[in-house]
Order: C-alpha cells, then sequence, then structure tokens
C-alpha cells in the first residue's frame, strides 16, 4: 500500500513537471528560433543554464532557497517547479529541432499566400513541429520520470522516498530497493508503450513532412 501511494505521487510529479516543462519549452524552442537576438539569447541563456546545473541543485535553490527571499513553497510545490523548469530547458530543444528540420520552403510558401510570419508558424510550422517532436518528447517523458526520484531528498514520499522509509523502518535495503527497481522498470516500459502507441496514431500514412536537407 505504501509502494502504491509512492507510485501515485511520483506519476503526478512526472505529470505536472512535464506538463509545466511543455508549456515553458515551446515559447523558449519558439523564442530562440524566431525571436530577435536580445530574444533568443534570453532562450538560450535559460537552457543554458538549466541543462548546465544538476536537478538536485535546481531544487534544493528553490526549495531550501527561496525562504531567504520570503518565499516558501509546499514540499510537493517545489518538487513540480522544479521538475518543470529542468524539463522546459530540454523540451525546449527538442521543439526547436522540429522547427529547424521543416523545410524552409512551407515558410516562404505561407508568405507568398498572404501570411504573416506569426501565423505561418502557428498554422503551418507548430503542427508539423508537434508531430516530429514526438519520439524525443517520449525521452523526455521517461527521462523525467526517473528524474523525478531526485524529489525523496526533500523528504517526499514517493516511490523512492517510500524505500527508503521502509528500508530503514525494517533494515531491508536489498528488499526495499529491488522493489523501488521493479516499480520504475514496470512505469518506464508502460510510459514507453503508450508513447510510442502515441506517436503511431499521430503518424499519417502516406504523408511525409517536407524536412530541411
Amino acid at each position: 500500500m505504501d509502494f502504491l501511494k509512492g507510485t501515485g505521487v511520483t506519476l503526478r510529479v512526472t505529470f505536472i513537471g512535464l506538463l509545466l516543462g511543455m508549456a515553458l519549452g515551446l515559447p523558449l524552442a519558439l523564442m530562440r528560433t524566431y525571436g530577435s537576438k536580445p530574444v533568443s539569447k534570453f532562450a538560450e541563456t535559460y537552457i543554458a543554464l538549466f541543462r548546465g546545473t544538476p536537478l538536485m541543485v535546481q531544487l534544493f535553490l528553490i526549495y531550501f532557497g527561496l525562504p531567504d527571499f520570503g518565499i516558501t513553497l509546499e514540499r510537493l510545490t517545489a518538487a513540480c517547479i522544479s521538475l518543470g523548469l529542468n524539463s522546459a530547458a530540454y523540451q525546449a530543444e527538442y521543439f526547436r529541432g522540429a522547427f529547424t528540420s521543416i523545410g524552409l520552403g512551407q515558410m516562404m510558401a505561407a508568405r507568398a499566400l498572404g501570411m504573416s510570419k506569426i501565423k505561418a508558424i502557428f498554422y503551418i510550422i507548430i503542427p508539423q513541429a508537434l508531430r516530429l517532436v514526438v519520439p524525443g518528447w517520449a525521452n523526455e517523458a521517461i527521462g523525467m520520470l526517473r528524474a523525478s526520484s531526485v524529489i525523496f531528498l526533500i523528504a517526499i514520499l514517493d516511490v523512492m522516498g517510500v524505500g527508503k522509509v521502509l528500508s530503514g523502518r525494517y533494515f531491508t535495503p536489498m528488499a526495499s530497493y529491488s522493489a523501488v527497481a521493479i516499480i520504475y522498470v514496470i512505469l518506464v516500459l508502460s510510459m514507453g508503450w503508450g508513447l510510442n502507441k502515441l506517436e503511431n496514431s499521430l503518424r499519417i500514412p502516406g504523408l511525409q513532412v517536407e524536412l530541411r536537407k
């Protein structure tokens, strides 16, 4: 029962972190790909900062550091924000790769038809990019699921946190952490299967996106 509750916490934090990462990552990718030089530089700096520092450090800065500025967050809130901010940097790069892989001819054709650059991005580029990004995004989702185990360090009873508590309570580290490993394997395989189904469902038979050469 403890592990079941811990699994629920792990999945909830992972899901929220991924959604927050997408909500921030997509605009960051647009800023870096199509923004002016200062805007693109800001996005590039954000991505470099969050990809270049450990998730654990980011988590500690948000949970233990923000109170120095009068901002105190609940443990789960701090965990979700940390995972989301970190994931945004990686998702931004996946989205940017999808944007830049689409042929320049499509943007030129849209502009020739009288569409503004913004409309062309939202109606022509983004819908195709969202299909192309699924394989890379799937890797990020699975990576986020595994990385979420770091939140036990701020006393959250996720799968890893429950394993640590049970190991100390019953002095059974081998059994407890083996159970943790098995649960993560099941979750990763299940998520991988689901995302593979999603990728297949988004594929349009006979229609190939024009890629930049």
